[in-house]
């Protein structure tokens, strides 16, 4: 038996057909919900976290995801090299960088 087959059997236990309508409408209300709280925020951060790194450039203080705090010392096409100290330096993938200036307002 396939879900859909499934799901509108579904139905109340006296017969009526207003079941499969109600429990069709709440799967729908569910998605909007996930669609415009969760997923369409995420996906404008996203965006916005891959503008703000592709117009990175040298001196920029940036965040990576591992939580590394550093201060751009130069871009390559994939990698950037931050110096995280006084005289320590380490490259990072460009994925990786999950904030450029943080705590600057826009």
């Amino acid at each position: 038996m396939t879900f859909l087959q499934l799901f509108f059997l579904m139905g109340s236990p006296d017969g009526g057909g207003d079941g499969a309508i109600i429990n069709l409408f709440f799967l729908g209300a569910l998605f909007f919900v996930f669609y415009f709280f969760i997923i369409r925020p995420q996906s404008k951060r996203q965006k916005e976290i891959q503008k703000k790194v592709g117009e990175m450039k040298k001196g920029d203080k940036v965040v990576t995801s591992g939580g590394m705090f550093g201060i751009v010392n130069s871009i390559d096409e994939e990698t950037v090299l931050l110096e995280i100290d006084s005289g320590v330096k380490a490259r990072f993938q460009k994925g990786s960088i999950t904030d450029v200036n943080p705590g600057k307002q826009q």
